[in-house]
């Protein structure tokens, strides 16, 4: 053994975590440092616990928000489905409160609902007097800000043949078993800002993340003695979709703190655009209309 784990470490690892597997149980241990992701701790209003330090932060927030999810995605099946994650969604709404660049409002099918029912129990006379859930009250969104899962690969590198294949025979071929369970899981996630007022997309960033788990060892262990480290590489790659988002969201503030307004010079937006086509109408210039001015009373 001495020799086999100087000439190949990496699978001396292996196999020593392959021992180690259905020895022993642990306590119950809330907060946790492996079952963590990214998007750790909480937030309320303005005040925050526990958040990661790699969040990037804003001095006050930039406006109000909505994540707007696109439940018919190709990659939202295989996000709820799959791998049998939540929507994006409630990662997003931790983060973003976290970092105060943006004040998240409720836009959710759920959340619509829940506030359509307590109104209508206010209008059907049912509530206490006094309850106060008259109209005017709710926030607009001045911003969408849509995920994207662009790609989420569940084992981007085994590496069980090439340590089976550095011994060869048959304990090359038990190698490769516990070699092929170190797996790296990797995705990429994208987020866009839309201005809900314009239409206009206002940033848009990508992210990236990736991880090398020790994956389940059923082949040599039995299917009851690799429970807990199975049981782990289940929620791995979430792991690493949470923590692509966030990189995402890091990489959007960082090009929000240095914002500029696009324009079309001369004309505005929407005036026609500079690159016109023969027999096209001229371009025009475009302008917001005014509010009108209140109407006055009459004495």
């Amino acid at each position: 053994m001495p020799f086999f784990a100087t000439k190949f470490p990496l699978a001396a690892v292996a196999v020593g975590a392959l021992l180690l597997t259905g020895c022993a149980t642990t306590d119950m241990q809330m907060g946790s440092q492996s079952a963590k992701t990214m998007a750790t701790g909480s937030a309320a209003g303005g005040a925050t616990s526990g958040e990661s330090s790699q969040l990037e932060r804003c001095e006050s927030p930039l406006g109000t928000v909505s994540l707007v999810e696109n439940v018919n995605a190709g990659w939202y099946t295989i996000l709820t489905g799959e791998y049998r994650l939540p929507p994006t969604a409630n990662l997003l709404r931790l983060l973003v409160q976290q970092s105060n660049c943006f004040i998240v409002v409720e836009r959710g099918a759920a959340g619509m609902n829940a506030m359509t029912r307590e109104r209508a129990l206010q209008q059907s006379g049912e509530m206490r007097g006094g309850s106060n859930f008259g109209r005017g009250q709710m926030v607009a969104s001045d911003y969408g800000l849509s995920p994207e899962i662009v790609f989420s690969n569940s084992d981007a590198g085994g590496i069980g043949g090439a340590l089976g294949g550095l011994v060869g025979g048959g304990r090359g071929r038990a190698i490769a078993a516990v070699g092929g369970s170190l797996q790296t899981k990797e995705a990429s996630a994208l987020l866009t800002l839309i201005d809900n007022r314009s239409g206009v997309q206002v940033a848009a960033a990508e992210g990236s993340a990736s991880k090398t788990d020790f994956g389940a060892f059923g082949g040599l262990a039995g299917r009851s003695g690799a429970g807990g480290l199975g049981g782990y590489t289940n929620t791995a790659q979430g792991k690493v979709i949470a923590a692509a988002f966030m990189d995402a969201f890091n990489q959007m503030v960082r090009s929000l703190r240095n914002y500029k307004a696009q324009t079309v010079r001369g004309q505005g937006l929407g005036g026609g655009g500079r690159l016109g086509v023969d027999g096209g109408a001229a371009p025009s210039q475009t302008y917001v209309p005014p509010e009108p001015a209140p109407a006055r009373r009459r004495r």
